[in-house]
Order: C-alpha cells, then sequence, then structure tokens
C-alpha cells in the first residue's frame, strides 16, 4: 500500500453509499442503525448538495476508496464545525491513514472559515483506542455526558482549535 500515493476527494458519487456502508460496517464499533445513518449522510449530501450541511473527504489509493470523513458547520456558531465520522476500512489500519484523513479534513474545515472542530464520541472501553487518536492528533477533552448513549456509555467530546 505505501508504495502509491493517496488522493483525495471531495464529492460523494452514488457509489460511496455501498462503499461507506463497508467502511463503517469493516470497522467492528458501530451498530447497524448506527452504519445507515452514515450511509443516510451521504444520500443527503447526494440529494441536495451542500444545502445538505455535510462535507465529505474520502482518501483513495489506486481507484479504491479505503477511508472517509464527513463534516460540517455547526448551525448558529461562528466558525464551529462537527466532525460527524471518521473511518477507515479494517484492511487498511494501522498506515496512518486516519491522521492523513483527519489532516485533510481539518485543513478543508479550515479554508471553510472553520476555527474550532467538536467530535463525539462514546466512553464505551471499545472506543478507547479513538480516544487515544483524538487526544495524540491535538483535541482535548471538553466534556463526558454520562449515559448519554445507553446506561454505561457516555458520550465524550473533544475541540481542537484551529490554527489560523
Amino acid at each position: 500500500m505505501q508504495s502509491e500515493k493517496f488522493s483525495y476527494r471531495e464529492q460523494p458519487r452514488p457509489e460511496d453509499i455501498e462503499m461507506v456502508r463497508q467502511i463503517t460496517a469493516s470497522s467492528g464499533f458501530f451498530y447497524a442503525d448506527e452504519v445507515e445513518t452514515a450511509v443516510e449522510l451521504v444520500q443527503e449530501r447526494l440529494a441536495k448538495g451542500e444545502a445538505s450541511g455535510y462535507y465529505f473527504c474520502f482518501v483513495e489509493q489506486g481507484g479504491r476508496t479505503l477511508g472517509y470523513s464527513c463534516y460540517g458547520p455547526i448551525a448558529c456558531t461562528q466558525g464551529s464545525y462537527d466532525l460527524y465520522w471518521i473511518a477507515v476500512h479494517r484492511d487498511c489500519r494501522d498506515q496512518g491513514l486516519g491522521s492523513r484523513l483527519l489532516a485533510a479534513s481539518e485543513e478543508r474545515m479550515r479554508k471553510m472559515g472553520g476555527r474550532r472542530v467538536y467530535i463525539e464520541t462514546s466512553s464505551r472501553p471499545l472506543y478507547e483506542p479513538t480516544r487515544s487518536f483524538y487526544l495524540r492528533r491535538g483535541y482535548s477533552e471538553e466534556t463526558v455526558l454520562k449515559d448519554f448513549y445507553a446506561p454505561g456509555d457516555g458520550k465524550v467530546i473533544y475541540l481542537k482549535v484551529l490554527a489560523a
């Protein structure tokens, strides 16, 4: 995988519906309804374009989509963005793709006027690597909403202030 360069693409295509389903399902982190929610955001963007409020960054190599992110501006804020999804196919993990994808997404948000990026994730033990990933990339834990998703499953909210 290291021999060929990675490319990035912002515009979703109809085939990304199934690709996002495969990527998120392969992770082993998401429930079936969460996978379908990720797919719905692609469908929403395809149907409404930028008016959907959902923006994407796909990382590809040799014509294969390896991972993606979905983000968008937070309504009624000045320069705050949510990173809704970031996922790399299980077969492509541990090669720095998540870091590359996150950096590319942050750069796109910055160019759109983004100043602050918020990320929400689960407090379940399964998500410890995810939470560590965000911390290692300059995010700070802002708060934990206990029992948010379910009893014993809180919502952890992270923040990163983007450099100007």
